[in-house]
């Protein structure tokens, strides 16, 4: 499938917290507008930067050439008015999609952070090209806070096909995730949205993620599910046979289930403030 690919200068990188973000997290920052990942159940579709698009989700990316730059200006202002400075990279695309390989927006970013460091920084995403970017996480980490959180929403290469068919491969986030681990670089596996997995799927992340978020299509999609079904979620699990695991309480379930292999506390739901922000 091809994709349009522009560059854009953004007035902005950082982006106020607000809704589910605003409980510890001061700012969101998007490399990119657009995503190739294209997973189905991405509620970005229903948002406007995508509603008002002519082009289908999936289809195009912008690149914000300009982005570190901006966090550079950016942060040095609200440094001046002593602000605390907690970042979540991405909310509305993945800092790591297959364009980041030749652009390279987010390392360039990362390089901007290591000189003027915010105070904390998670790193959501669900692509191994992570792991390119160990040396400046491992430098990074030495002067704020710094979290990777993998985006692991099953275990099922054969349900990842169905959700997200152009997102990477399951095995290959699940090495990506040790890897970021085995370099001393704090983790979390999202399980962001549940889908169905297998009775092994806690022991595959054991010894890999330092915490669990397991997040549902009815509470993650900001409009507590309404998006979700806007966008078939209910008659797509029903068309594959999944509709099981199409509950609004299907949370409470995941985390009984996880709290057999992980200590409760270091399972949370559908917050991503409930870990530390913190200096690590």
């Amino acid at each position: 499938m091809p994709i349009e690919i522009k560059d854009v200068l953004s007035k902005k990188i950082l982006t106020e917290a607000k809704g589910y973000l605003d409980v510890g997290f001061t700012h969101s920052l998007n490399p990119y507008s657009g995503c190739s990942f294209s997973c189905r159940y991405c509620y970005v579709r229903e948002m406007p930067i995508q509603k008002f698009k002519d082009i289908p989700w999936g289809e195009w990316v912008d690149i914000k050439t300009n982005a570190a730059e901006n966090y550079r200006s950016e942060l040095l202002k609200l440094r001046k008015k002593n602000k605390t400075v907690n970042i979540f990279m991405s909310t509305a695309t993945d800092p790591y999609q297959p364009i980041e390989r030749k652009a390279a927006i987010t390392r360039t970013i990362l390089e901007e952070m290591i000189e003027s460091p915010p105070d904390f920084v998670q790193i959501q995403t669900r692509s191994p090209l992570v792991t390119r970017d160990i040396d400046l996480l491992v430098e990074l980490k030495e002067k704020c806070g710094v979290l990777v959180s993998m985006t692991i929403e099953t275990d099922r290469e054969d349900i990842k096909r169905i959700f997200a068919p152009s997102a990477p491969g399951i095995s290959m986030r699940l090495k990506a995730l040790k890897e970021v681990h085995e370099a001393g670089i704090p983790t979390q596996a999202s399980i962001s949205p549940v889908l169905p997995f297998s009775p092994d799927f806690p022991r595959e992340l054991d010894g890999i993620a330092d915490h669990i978020w397991i997040d549902t299509l009815s509470i993650g999609d900001g409009s507590m599910g309404r998006r979700s079904k806007r966008l078939g979620m209910p008659e797509l699990f029903r068309e594959h046979g999944l509709s099981e695991w199409y509950q609004e309480d299907i949370h409470h379930k995941v985390e009984k289930y996880f709290t057999k292999f992980f200590e409760r506390e270091r399972i949370r739901i559908s917050k991503p403030e409930a870990f530390p922000i913190k200096k690590t």
